[in-house]
């Protein structure tokens, strides 16, 4: 038997937690992927995975196992690797999973430049505003947007956003202008429905305070909710990659200026403690130096 297959196998079934799901990955038969585990688990003399009819578990010794195949098979790729990527141009497929404005608006033009650049790379790219898991995705990079990592997140920060509102300039002359976080609560505030709190962040004198907020509209996308905010509807909060094009246009104007919000990092997420290939640090490198320290939609907050 190939046990570097038997290796990556077992690496991906554990990940997975499934012999179906790395069969219908891989397009093969499930009976392929445990036949391959079978037979290392013979080698082995030891049973490396406990098999139930809801899902997998692995044994201690699997466990045990499951690390050093990590860092076998991430030292081999490296090694096969530092031979062939830094003479040769980024090639294959790159799979990432992005958020639909961020995604559509932001980065779709310097992903569009990064393709004219290494005509050789293939993307595909799934737009989604939930967390995805990129073990079981198949993913090789996802770009989240957040004030802070989760836990076990392998990441790279690449640029950030900074979070404002805003509203119409018809709103204001119907309501007035809130001059404080407090004056909120006598407007009309969009929510996001993927946030679950009913507040608002701000820092004042320095320390970040929340003030709750009410409002009739909510949606799970901020495109949306900028829309209404330009219709006259309301108040939106939300990162300045998402209104910059609406406060450029004067349709929107930014308020609360003297009490900023949480900065938001945009980050390049990895799939786990392994090896990055060569064209998914080339595109991260890449991105890295397009967003740059001071990304181009921040340029529309007062100085």
């Amino acid at each position: 038997m190939d046990r570097l297959e038997g290796m990556r196998l077992f690496v991906r079934v554990a990940e997975m937690g499934s012999f179906a799901a790395v069969a219908k990955q891989m397009n093969v038969a499930r009976s392929v992927i445990t036949r391959q585990v079978a037979a290392l688990e013979a080698h082995l003399g030891t049973k490396l995975i406990a098999r139930s009819t809801r899902r997998l578990s692995l044994t201690s010794a699997g466990a045990g196992y499951l690390e050093k195949c990590r860092e076998i098979l991430g030292l081999v790729e490296a090694a096969e690797a530092g031979l062939t990527d830094e003479r040769q141009a980024p090639r294959g497929q790159i799979r990432i999973t992005l958020p639909l404005s961020f995604g559509v608006r932001q980065l779709m033009p310097l992903l569009g430049d990064f393709m004219r650049q290494n005509p050789e790379i293939a993307l595909e790219l799934d737009f989604n505003d939930r967390r995805s898991n990129l073990i079981e995705g198949g993913f090789d990079l996802a770009i989240r947007i957040a004030d802070r990592l989760e836990p076990g997140d392998v990441a790279r920060k690449i640029g950030g956003s900074r979070g404002v509102i805003a509203a119409a300039p018809q709103y204001l002359a119907q309501r007035g202008r809130p001059q404080h976080p407090q004056d909120l609560l006598a407007h009309e505030c969009f929510g996001y429905l993927l946030e679950t709190r009913p507040s608002w962040s701000f820092f004042v004198d320095g320390e970040l305070r929340w003030f709750p907020v009410t409002g009739r509209l909510q949606a799970n996308n901020g495109e949306a909710l900028v829309a209404a905010a330009v219709q006259g509807l309301g108040i939106v909060r939300g990162p300045t990659f998402i209104l910059e094009t609406a406060v450029r246009s004067a349709q929107l104007e930014i308020l609360l200026p003297d009490y900023p919000t949480l900065e938001l990092g945009i980050y390049a997420v990895f799939p786990g403690n392994r090896y990055l290939p060569h064209r998914v640090r080339a595109l991260v490198d890449f991105l890295a130096e397009r967003i740059g320290p001071r990304p181009p939609w921040d340029t529309i907050l007062p100085k």
